[in-house]
């Protein structure tokens, strides 16, 4: 098991949280997707190693930033 955690920006409700979950869960691997909204950091564990264009890309397409 592998796990990282990453900052996200623009994340603002719940809706924000759901959109970012939804998005990475979907990435191959994927076990677990926690988000701390106050704090915008999202931890992803997952059964491989993940790269970050992977997260970024997933991330993006719920319409948010990565920044680390």
């Amino acid at each position: 098991m592998a796990q990282q955690t990453y900052t996200v920006t623009g994340m603002t409700c719940q809706h924000c949280v759901l959109s970012v979950t939804e998005e990475v869960s979907e990435i191959n691997g994927v076990t677990d997707v926690a988000v701390d909204l106050p704090t915008g950091k999202v931890t992803v564990t997952s059964d491989r190693d993940l790269g970050t264009d992977e997260v970024r890309a997933a991330v993006e397409e719920a319409g948010y930033q990565l920044t680390a």
